[in-house]
C-alpha cells in the first residue's frame, strides 16, 4: 500500500487552473522528485497534500486513510512534515528553543518529552552548535537547516521539502544533500521540488513533471530528462 496517494486531484480560482487530474502514488521509503517551471503549480501540489489548499475534486489518501478534508494540523498529527521555500522561523527564539515549539506541537507532547529527540536532530543536521542562538542571525544555510530540523521534529512519516536547496552555493548545497540523505536513509518518504536538477537527482528514485497543473510525465530520473516533452517545456520550444 502506498503511503501518500493522489487520485483526480484537481485545484482551480476562477478560471485559473494550477490542478487538474493529478493522480500518482509514492510507497513507503521512496524519494520522488517534483520538477517543473515557475507556474507549473509545485508548491500548489504541496498545498493540496498537506492541506493548506481544499481539494476541489478527487482524493488524498495518506498511510491508508482518506485526508481529503483533513486540516494540515491534523495531517501533521498524522505525520506529514513540510518546509517552506522561504524558511521563517520565530526569530527571537533559539534554534533549539523553535525545535521545540515544532516537535511539541507537532505530536502534542511536552517540551520536556520532545527535549531529548530535538537535540539529536540539531546534531543530524549539522546545528547543534547554533543550538542556543537566536534564529534571527543565522545565515541562509542555517536557515535552510532549521527549516529542515523543525519539519524533522515533527517527526514526519512524509516529508515535503519545497525548494530547501534554492539559493546556496555549490558547496552549501552538497552539505545540505548529505544531510537529505541521511534523513532519507532513517526510512523517511520523501517528496522535494527542487530547481538543482543535481541535488534533487543525488536524492530520488523517480521524477514527478508538472506543467501548467498538469503531470506531464513520471519514472526514472535518466527517462524523464531524456524525454522530448520535458525538453521542450524547459527549452520553450519544439525540440
Amino acid at each position: 500500500m502506498p503511503l501518500l496517494e493522489l487520485n483526480g486531484v484537481s485545484k482551480s480560482f476562477g478560471a485559473l487552473v494550477v490542478a487538474e487530474d493529478i493522480s500518482f502514488a509514492v510507497e513507503t521509503g521512496e524519494a520522488l522528485g517534483v520538477i517543473g517551471p515557475n507556474g507549473a503549480g509545485k508548491s500548489t501540489l504541496f498545498n493540496l497534500i498537506n492541506g493548506n489548499l481544499a481539494v476541489a475534486g478527487g482524493s488524498v489518501t495518506f498511510d491508508g486513510k482518506d485526508v481529503t478534508t483533513v486540516p494540515p494540523m491534523q495531517r501533521c498529527l498524522a505525520g506529514m512534515g513540510r518546509t517552506f521555500q522561504i524558511p521563517q522561523p520565530f526569530e527571537r527564539l533559539t534554534v533549539y528553543e523553535n525545535l521545540l515549539v515544532a516537535g511539541a506541537f507537532g505530536s502534542r507532547a511536552s517540551e520536556n518529552d520532545v527535549a531529548g529527540f530535538c537535540a539529536d536532530i540539531l546534531v543530524e543536521t549539522g546545528l547543534i552548535a547554533k543550538a542556543n542562538v537566536a534564529a534571527a542571525s543565522l545565515t541562509l544555510l542555517e536557515r535552510k537547516r532549521l527549516e529542515l530540523a523543525r519539519a524533522l521534529a515533527t517527526k514526519p512519516k512524509l516529508l515535503l521539502l519545497d525548494e530547501i536547496a534554492g539559493g546556496l552555493t555549490e558547496g552549501e548545497c552538497k552539505q545540505l544533500v548529505a544531510t537529505i540523505k541521511r534523513v532519507h536513509s532513517r526510512g523517511v518518504t520523501i517528496i522535494w521540488i527542487e530547481h538543482v536538477l543535481n541535488a534533487l537527482t543525488a536524492v530520488a528514485e523517480r521524477l514527478l513533471v508538472l506543467n501548467f497543473g498538469r503531470v506531464i510525465g513520471i519514472g526514472a530520473p535518466d527517462d524523464i530528462m531524456a524525454s522530448r516533452a520535458v525538453r521542450e517545456i524547459y527549452l520553450g520550444m519544439e525540440v
